[in-house]
């Protein structure tokens, strides 16, 4: 329990201090924010949901202390509370119904676990990233012109266009970085908790402190619900005000979630092909230097789920050869 509370205390303090670099203005300290839920993520993947709460409490006790309240809610609710949450699901497993028996009357066999679905950690994934964005734009204010202003303002001071009278390029750049503004922040945070979560398991894992078996994420699948809710996220988005900025940011969260979903689904079709590896290193490529090409991963993601594409695939692949 001292070893918990210890490793929980040291990664509070960790992520304090990646999250309160962003008073510097420097611009790793950008970096150094997007990567403040790992240290909480480790420890809770690594010693445990509790050690991710101690050091979540921590670290927004010593914020709140230093900066105030508003800095330890908005670091409670956007690090340590996914960070927390997150590590609990990884580690949530249930025993299969029998378990398995060794027979021949000798001592049994701990039961198989089932555990939690990856493609339900996309969903909550989502999730967080849906509700961190919207946080972040109702401090602005509860209507479009208020939200509108307050990022037209940030943009400018950002392209250092501190007076009112901008050129006629710069307004119309800053009036199409508000449109999208609230979309493109919602998917990077949702990159950004899934890149933590990824890399925090990887560490983990090769410590040998990851206390469940590598998940095979070449399976990964959204919930059945998950269609229809991006269906009905995509039609209010015409419905204009805040209804309609809101549900552009859950349309963007649950795209990225079947993108991801997407790349599931090309790992499982590409597994026959001999030049496997580079036929992935080039779509790989091309998606992080073009960026729109992920689009072509969202419809491989949504025709899955509605045609089964890896179902069908691996059940007309003849099984394994036996081994002995």
């Amino acid at each position: 329990m001292i070893a918990i509370a210890l490793i929980g205390i040291a990664a509070g303090c960790a992520s304090a201090l990646m999250f309160a670099s962003m008073i510097s203005g420097v611009l790793i300290s950008l970096l150094l924010i997007y990567l403040a839920p790992l240290p909480l993520m480790v420890a809770a993947l690594g010693w445990g949901p509790l050690s991710a709460t101690i050091g979540g409490i921590t670290a927004a006790t010593v914020l709140g202390a230093i900066f105030g309240l508003p800095f330890c809610i908005v670091f409670a609710v956007t690090v340590a509370l996914p960070a927390w949450w997150l590590g609990h699901l990884v580690l949530l497993g249930r025993p299969i119904a029998g378990g398995v028996s060794s027979g021949n009357g000798a001592e049994p066999v701990a039961p198989i676990l089932e555990w939690y679905p990856i493609g339900r950690i996309l969903l909550w994934l989502s999730g967080f990233a849906a509700l961190n964005t919207m946080a972040g734009l109702l401090a602005f204010g509860t209507d479009v012109a208020a939200v509108s202003g307050a990022l037209r303002e940030s943009l400018l001071l950002f392209l250092g266009q501190r007076d009112t009278a901008a050129p006629p390029e710069i307004d119309q750049l800053v009036n199409m970085l508000v449109t999208i503004a609230p979309s493109l922040g919602a998917i990077s945070v949702m990159m950004m908790l899934t890149f933590n979560l990824w890399l925090a398991a990887k560490i983990t894992a090769t410590s040998g402190r990851l206390h469940r078996p590598w998940p095979d994420l070449k399976s990964a699948a959204l919930p059945p619900l998950t269609l229809p809710t991006l269906c009905a996220a995509i039609a209010f988005c015409f419905a204009g005000g805040l209804l309609a900025i809101l549900a552009q940011i859950i349309t963007a969260v649950l795209m990225m979630a079947y993108a991801l979903t997407g790349f599931a689904v090309l790992h499982t079709l590409t597994l026959a092909l001999k030049s496997r590896a580079l036929w992935l290193g080039c779509t790989y490529a091309i998606v992080v230097l073009f960026v729109w090409p992920v689009v072509a991963m969202v419809v491989l993601g949504i025709a899955d789920a509605i045609f089964g594409f890896r179902q069908r695939y691996l059940q007309g692949r003849p099984p394994p050869l036996p081994t002995s």
